[in-house]
């Protein structure tokens, strides 16, 4: 297995003073898809720019850890290196220039040099809802077709390594279904290598090979997604598969732990 991309210990400061991620350890093996996943507010976006680079925007570094991507260190590097050397991120929000059309989002896209960029074809035929809209202006895109746009115009800078945020933010659950499986292609056709944050855990468990789940800044499980669907307390408090009263995972690790559940 190669490791395409590896957080160690990584600690993220705002504002010098406020720290919102930290201890972080994660890794991404070529070719796979890996899920962050956790509630609203447990850090996953914040983790995300750390490894795009998109951390400065908010007035916040990496004060402390490394990211090692390709063997090369890359934290608090700014987003055009980390883009150059092959790395693109599908933000939350603000995912497309909604005065162009699709096609004109999809030109608008900067390729990296020397790097084999996909088609316009190529891109319709991942994404067919595109090639009906493609000289519709994007402010008049349904919420799918821009998560779909937003994911064709990453795409179009040739990464290795696609981060998607949030996919399933706003959307019915046929559309992150289609979704889901549109990622699985972009792996099988174009062999890139997906990290996709996401707090709807079910899509995310199904989608991935691995995943990390994250409350309060820090990774507190993780594990192949199999194993994760069949971890009880993955199921009743991420999952909704049992339980009267919603707690975090490590609250339940340590009551159970108290109750000597845990060896």
């Amino acid at each position: 297995m190669t490791v395409l991309l590896r957080a160690e210990k990584l600690e993220v400061t705002y504002h010098r003073v406020v720290t919102a991620v930290q201890g972080v350890s994660l890794e991404v093996a070529a070719g796979s898809i890996v899920a962050l996943i956790g509630n609203n507010g447990a850090g996953k976006t914040t983790t995300l720019r750390a490894l795009s680079g998109f951390l400065g925007v908010d007035d916040a570094r990496v004060s402390d850890g490394s990211i090692v991507y390709a063997g090369r260190r890359i934290d608090n590097q700014p987003p055009h290196v980390i883009a150059r050397l092959g790395v693109a991120l599908v933000p939350e929000r603000s995912k497309v220039f909604e005065g162009l059309t699709v096609e004109e989002n999809l030109q608008a896209a900067v390729t990296r040099s020397g790097a084999s960029v996909p088609t316009f074809d190529s891109l319709f035929a991942l994404f067919p809802a595109l090639l009906k809209v493609r000289r519709r202006d994007a402010g008049y895109l349904s919420g799918g077709e821009r998560q779909m746009l937003a994911i064709a115009s990453a795409l179009r800078c040739a990464p290795q390594l696609l981060l998607v945020d949030e996919l399933s933010l706003g959307l019915a659950p046929r559309i992150v279904q289609e979704l889901a499986g549109r990622l699985r292609d972009v792996r099988r056709t174009l062999g890139t290598t997906l990290l996709v944050v996401e707090q709807n855990a079910q899509i995310a468990l199904e989608l991935a090979d691995y995943a990390y789940v994250m409350e309060n800044g820090r990774i507190v499980l993780d594990g192949p997604t199999d194993r994760l669907r069949g971890h009880a307390d993955v199921r009743e408090f991420y999952l909704g598969m049992g339980g009267e009263q919603r707690r975090s995972y490590r609250d339940v690790k340590q009551y159970r732990r108290s109750r000597r559940w845990y060896g």
